[in-house]
């Protein structure tokens, strides 16, 4: 955009400083995706540009890893093999799962909690509502290792224990979740009318009818950018795993991480960069839905 004619030159030297300044903030954040994404698809086995690749030979290029990393392992070499395993799709599985139940389940009650912490006869909403953010504000080995001990023995009870169990990662997978979908979906209900919810209740609409007739259409931006949110979270957790989870929990971040500690191949850069691209995918989503919200409530999108 031009600048106007009436600016002063410091103003234009601050202005073209601001826009390079974000540029090299830009670049600095995007440089490590550059970088991963064309490395894997090299033929060598180490994490280094080859001469063909630089030189754009197409016999520097291959997409062994990716074969690799769902399980086609035809043309593998056999000293690399361990990294051609079906952990990789069955981590993939896992973490789809458990992010899908976790994310609904984030979406139900954080929902729930949004409606409560936006009426004004909920009492003490200030605290509740620091309560329902906290996952977000605490430190996460701080979370997880609290987790950890209280699953371990839940309320004293030791056959109620959710350690090493599906349930037990969905629940605190959900909970890390919970303050995205209570912020998103309490943020569009800001802008609600509430007037509408009196109309419906004045012509015999019952409050389950009136909140999928009339509230849950014009939220549902909110609640679906929550959804999305608490997935992306769930899907790209290690953390919680790592202290909840046992050797029967294996998802896709903890064979990353395992395959780092063990043994360093472009498998990995394959699925970063897939998850990468699912991400930009999900975050595309995220912003056509702000914009159709802005939409809904008389808001020009910039």
């Amino acid at each position: 955009m031009a600048l106007p004619i009436y600016t002063t030159p410091g103003q234009r030297v601050w202005h073209y400083t601001y826009i390079a300044f974000c540029t090299f903030v830009l670049f600095f954040l995007v440089a490590p995706l550059v970088v991963v994404i064309p490395l894997s698809f090299t033929s060598s086995p180490f994490l280094s540009f080859t001469p063909e690749m630089l030189s754009l030979d197409p016999e520097g290029f291959s997409v062994r890893w990716y074969k690799g990393l769902f399980g086609m392992c035809d043309d593998i070499d056999a000293n690399i093999s361990t990294m051609c395993t079906d952990k990789w799709m069955t981590g993939a599985q896992s973490s789809i799962l458990i992010a899908i139940a976790s994310t609904l389940l984030a979406t139900f009650l954080g929902t729930l909690a949004a409606l409560g912490l936006s009426s004004e006869n909920m009492p003490a909403r200030r605290l509740i509502m620091a309560l329902m953010i906290s996952p977000l504000i605490v430190p996460l080995i701080i979370t997880a290792s609290g987790m950890a001990f209280f699953f371990a023995k839940p309320f004293g009870i030791e056959w109620l224990s959710l350690t090493a169990t599906w349930p037990g990662i969905i629940l605190a997978h959900t909970i890390l979740g919970l303050p995205f979908v209570v912020i998103t979906v309490t943020s569009t209900l800001v802008g609600f009318d509430k007037s509408l919810i009196r109309a419906g209740a004045n012509l015999g609409g019952t409050p389950a009818y009136n909140f999928f007739k009339i509230q849950m259409p014009l939220i549902a931006p909110g609640m679906i950018s929550g959804a999305l949110f608490a997935f992306i979270t769930s899907f790209d957790e290690i953390v919680i795993i790592l202290f909840v989870g046992g050797p029967d929990q294996h998802t896709l971040p903890l064979q990353m991480w395992s395959g780092i500690r063990q043994e360093i191949s472009p498998t990995i850069l394959s699925a970063a960069t897939i998850l990468v691209l699912f991400s930009v995918v999900l975050l595309s989503t995220l912003e056509m839905l702000r914009r159709r919200s802005e939409k809904l409530r008389g808001i020009t999108p910039h």
